[in-house]
Parts: structure tokens; sequence; C-alpha cells
């Protein structure tokens, strides 16, 4: 999709591997990528009066939220900053990458299976009781939610985005830890996201932080 995006593709097109060979999450990790799982991309071209585009990753959350919440026998959960939770089990994760006016929005989401022996919990729809789902038929579900939010995003800015989130998300108060950027690991509760998009911890000695970047463990 990068490539394309070079060559001009149109906004809104997406695109659906039946599996990948090279798939990868956040920090250069690897994203099991079998038969059967939802692997696509689509493209937003960012626009001079859009929200910052970092904020796509809410109207991406929000979308993948919509898609597998309705599937899953346990609660989805949206976590900060790009993956969704089915009681505390990852089951689909998001990754936003640039190139000049271009932001690439990458989705993965465990459909017929998930990996086994990773060192944090990990389900799938199938696991979850819908062992129908079909990554084809959820790709046309899932464009269909994200232009929404995206329509949303543009013609109202990021607060109804932010706060349909938050609806969605782990509840204030909930622990965490963070590995930041620089190596540096910090405790705290959740508070909320700012008007920004940024993660809002709340420090054991009363402080806030705003958090913009970093690997969330919740405790």
């Amino acid at each position: 999709m990068l490539a394309l995006a070079g060559q001009g593709i149109a906004e809104g097109s997406w695109l659906r591997a039946g599996r990948q060979t090279g798939g990868r999450g956040r920090m250069g990790r690897n994203w099991d990528s079998p038969a059967g799982n939802l692997h696509c991309s689509t493209l937003v071209r960012v626009r001079t009066d859009d929200p910052p585009a970092h904020s796509l990753a809410l109207v991406a959350a929000n979308a993948v939220h919509a898609l597998v919440a309705p599937l899953c026998a346990g609660q989805a959960r949206i976590k900060w900053p790009n993956d969704i939770l089915v009681d505390g089990a990852k089951i689909a994760g998001i990754l936003l990458e640039r190139a000049g006016d271009a932001v690439v929005v990458g989705i993965g989401a465990n459909v017929a299976g998930h990996p086994e022996g990773l060192d944090r919990p990990v389900t799938s729809l199938a696991a979850q009781g819908a062992a129908e789902a079909d990554a084809g038929a959820l790709l046309e579900r899932l464009a269909e939610v994200f232009a929404h939010w995206l329509a949303v995003w543009r013609a109202q800015g990021i607060d109804p985005v932010r706060t349909h989130w938050l609806l969605n998300a782990h509840p204030p108060g909930t622990p965490m830890r963070i590995a930041q950027p620089d190596g540096t690991v910090i405790e705290g509760r959740f508070e909320a996201l700012d008007l920004q998009g940024a993660l809002i911890l709340r420090l054991a000695n009363g402080d806030a932080r705003a958090i913009h970047a970093g690997d969330i463990h919740l405790i």
C-alpha cells in the first residue's frame, strides 16, 4: 500500500492479503499471519485542514472495535494506542505509517485462529464463538465503519471520535505499566485521553503525565 500510495492510489482503497510471510506490528514485531485471518490496509490522504494525522489511530480503533465486538463472547475493549483486547487477550492490532500526504492504516485481526506460546494472552473470533466469520466479509464491514469514523473525524474533529473511543476502552483507574521509547518504564493509572489523543497517566504521587508513545501493559 505504501508503494501504491507513491503511485497516486486513491484514498479509500483497501488491500487484503490471504496470508502474509512478513507480517509486522509495532516496533518491528512479527505478526503471525496465517490464512483465514484478516490482514489488510487502507489509505488516507491527509488534507491541510484535517485533525492531526496520528489521531487516525483512534478512527481505526473505533472501526475495528465495532467490527469484532458484536462477534465476541467476551468483552472487547480498546487498549491504547493500537490494540483490541477481549477479556484481556489481544484479538487485533493497528499500525499507522506515513509517507508524504499518505497515511497507511494496517489492520490485523485474528479470525480463524491465533498464535500459541506467546508471552501475552491472545484470542480469535473462532475462539470467541464466531467460527463462521469470514475475513473477506469482515473486510467489507470494516471498510464501511472505517469510512463512517473517518467522515466524523474530518467533519467534527477529534472530540467525538475520542469520546466514542473512551466508551470502549480500558476504564479510568486501570493500572498500567508503560515502556517508553527511551527505555524508561513508568507505572500509574489510566485517566483519560487529552484533546490530541495522548494518554494521560496518573502517577502514584498524584502527578499527571501525557504519554505520546509507548508499550502498554495492563496490570
